[in-house]
């Protein structure tokens, strides 16, 4: 199991906890659960924001954790949305099979 696998169980259990009423006090996932949608995706915007500021300054420490804290508000968002990080995991999984594939894709017969 990857450590994003892992990551997204725990986001999960966190999510059945919120549910269910047993959420622990200083849980900031159950916070995210408990607020919904709209501030779920604005932490992604803002974390989005974040990693491009990172980037733009050159400071690869920050960048790191930048990137972190966006690939965590993101598994929130998918937990909240329902959507499972493996079907995430299965789109790059397909598109990385296309890779190297474009040349071919662009190659034109030029005798017709």
């Amino acid at each position: 199991m990857t450590v994003y696998e892992e990551i997204f169980e725990v986001i999960k259990a966190r999510k059945k906890q919120y549910q269910e009423g047993t959420a622990e006090e200083n849980s900031y996932t159950c916070y995210l659960f408990d607020k919904g949608v709209d501030k779920i995706c604005k932490k992604v915007g803002e974390e989005a924001t974040e990693t491009v500021i990172a980037a733009k300054n050159g400071d690869n420490d920050e960048l790191k954790n930048e990137i972190n804290d966006l690939l965590y508000h993101v598994m929130v968002l998918c937990a909240n949305q329902g959507l499972e990080w493996s079907e995430v995991e299965k789109v790059l999984e397909e598109r990385n099979e296309k890779i190297g594939n474009l040349k071919t894709f662009h190659q034109v017969d030029k005798n017709s």
